[in-house]
């Protein structure tokens, strides 16, 4: 009955996610553009899509109450494998990012407002420019939290690494090159935590 219930609901919000996905579609271009300008990297082109943007996907959180939030956690600290993500979500609030000083810091919902994750794979192919945002997200002890996730990856056949196009004179690359389906394999089957699934990816 529950699967039934689901199904239905798939059906009728489908239109309305893939019309999201094609409003999303060149923001995301815009703003990964606009990362890369410094990079030398000024247009994504038709080349450069598959590995910049090569799948999309939208992902539906929803974290009920928890009567004893200090002792559970909605999502475990983790950084995201793809380019970057593009996060909507309610006004419930209980997305926190690692600092610098290995503090966590509750990031506040902003009404109409997009949050906006690097993952790791632009981390990778900067060559540690750009760093993935290590985060986790906790439950609300009387609201309901939802959350929408859009991830941009690289497509499943791309090969990762250090991009030689943004590296400088003289740089040495940070990370070998590596299939994104194997970077995504290793992050599903180890479930490291943190950054650490990054040290997959380095020579």
């Amino acid at each position: 009955m529950l699967l039934i219930k689901f199904l239905s609901l798939l059906l009728i919000y489908r239109n309305q996610v893939l019309e999201y996905q094609k409003w999303a579609k060149p923001l995301a271009k815009k703003l990964l553009e606009v990362l890369l300008k410094g990079l030398n990297v000024n247009e994504i082109d038709e080349s450069l899509e598959p590995l910049f943007m090569g799948t999309m996907s939208i992902n539906i959180n929803y974290y009920p109450p928890c009567p004893n939030p200090n002792i559970a956690m909605g999502f475990r600290r983790h950084c995201d494998m793809g380019c970057i993500i593009l996060l909507l979500q309610d006004d419930t609030g209980g997305l926190y990012i690692r600092g610098t000083k290995e503090n966590w810091i509750h990031v506040n919902p902003i009404k109409g407002a997009l949050t906006v994750n690097i993952g790791d794979s632009l981390q990778i192919m900067s060559n540690d420019r750009y760093k993935s945002i290590e985060h986790c997200v906790a439950v609300d002890s009387s609201r309901t939290r939802i959350s929408v996730p859009l991830c941009v990856n690289p497509s499943f056949d791309s090969v990762i690494g250090s991009f030689p196009q943004m590296l400088k004179d003289g740089e040495k690359p940070v990370y070998k090159d590596i299939l994104f389906s194997d970077y995504w394999d290793h992050c599903f089957i180890k479930r490291p935590s943190g950054k650490s699934s990054l040290d997959f990816a380095k020579i």
